[in-house]
């Protein structure tokens, strides 16, 4: 079992804890977070926790039967580099205009978040959840959270452009060879080489 400590120096402030995993329901969790921090009063500034809970190749059970160093320095590398790719999509180098801090947890999302934001005071932001596979592989982390957490859980509904993507593509899953494929962008006569009939 994995544990999660945050440094008590790192509790002082009010904190808006954030789920973040680079899809496009973490990324408008964060702004999201964001915008609420934004309208605390200066007195009362929030800092913004992006967190990111990843967890060895195979799971705890597997690291702790077969360990391999190399394995778990490059599954954490993968994971800071997730991190912070999802806060250059959000926020595109500029800054948010909040104090935000980056934690890498090892562990399951859903106990670091618990970890994390474990103070009445707190606010926990998440996003609505992925697509219908994964929603029934495994439990929805926002509804563990809702049942669990000690402060306020504010889950994000889908963008806009998601919901779009979604309605524009199949119900089938992409990696199935029949699924729906997009039209071309061009009608089929335009895209032909110029000189053929």
């Amino acid at each position: 079992m994995a544990t999660y400590d945050v440094p008590q120096e790192q509790r002082l402030s009010p904190r808006i804890v954030v789920g973040v995993s680079g899809s496009l329901d973490s990324l408008a969790a964060l702004h999201r977070a964001v915008a609420e921090a934004r309208r605390r009063p200066a007195a009362d500034m929030a800092e913004v926790v992006a967190v990111l809970a990843w967890q060895p190749p195979g799971g705890e059970y597997a690291q702790s039967r077969y360990p391999c160093p190399e394995l778990l320095d490059a599954a954490r590398s993968e994971a800071r580099r997730r991190l912070l790719a999802a806060l250059d999509d959000a926020f595109a180098g500029i800054d948010p205009g909040v104090p935000l801090r980056a934690e890498l947890v090892r562990g399951d999302i859903t106990e670091a978040l618990l970890a994390c934001a474990d103070r009445s005071e707190d606010l926990l932001v998440v996003g609505s959840g992925g697509g219908w596979l994964r929603r029934c592989l495994r439990r929805r982390v926002a509804a563990r959270l809702l049942r669990r957490a000690a402060c306020p859980v504010l889950v994000v509904p889908k963008p806009e452009l998601q919901r779009e993507l979604e309605r524009a593509g199949s119900w089938l899953p992409g990696w199935l060879s029949f699924a729906k494929r997009p039209a071309p962008l061009l009608p089929e006569a335009a895209a032909r080489p110029v000189g053929t009939v």
